[in-house]
């Protein structure tokens, strides 16, 4: 298996006991970081070609991908 850029466990190093025990505790957590990790997967196999896609889906997809990680991140800080 390939390495997949931008693991949350890569993104807040700070915060991988709390997203184990957030995903297993919290359904709403748990829901988005699911969201998070399907969407990178599909981002990551656009950037390498093995599901190309057109620019403005590509663009698309990193905000939604972007916006779910600053949710993530608002309920691992707050």
């Amino acid at each position: 298996m390939s390495h997949v850029p931008h693991e949350l466990a890569e993104e807040f190093p700070e915060h991988v006991e709390k997203i184990h025990e957030m995903k297993g505790g919290n359904a709403h957590f748990a829901k988005l970081f699911d969201e998070y990790h399907l969407l990178n997967r599909e981002i990551h196999r656009a950037e390498t070609n093995i599901e190309p896609t057109d620019d403005f889906h590509m663009e698309d997809m990193r905000k939604q991908r972007l916006l779910l990680k600053d949710q993530i991140y608002g309920m691992l800080t707050g």
